[in-house]
């Protein structure tokens, strides 16, 4: 096996990791769908679920997973950006 073969390999547990320690984490009450943490969880779960689907040729499972990021990735900024309004009338 390759350096990058194992690359591709670690990126993929490493994501499967991240998103099922992000649902349970979710399910025990530990966080929210709101939490930064959680999302960000799925964004880089996703990614590194990207890198190994495209690697092994599994289309459909990577464009689903570009279509996770893209929900996490929008999430955080609509979270960031409802942080920085309520900060911004605090003042």
């Amino acid at each position: 096996m390759t350096a990058t073969e194992i690359a591709v390999e670690i990126a993929g547990w490493a994501g499967a990791t991240l998103i099922l320690l992000g649902y349970l984490l979710i399910t025990a009450g530990k966080l929210t769908g709101q939490s930064p943490v959680y999302q960000w969880m799925n964004v880089v779960g996703a990614a590194g679920f990207v890198v190994n689907g495209w690697w092994h040729g599994a289309i459909p499972s990577a464009a689903l997973n570009v279509i996770w990021m893209m929900i996490g990735a929008l999430t955080l900024w609509r979270i960031r950006r409802r942080r920085r309004g309520s900060s911004i009338s605090a003042i």
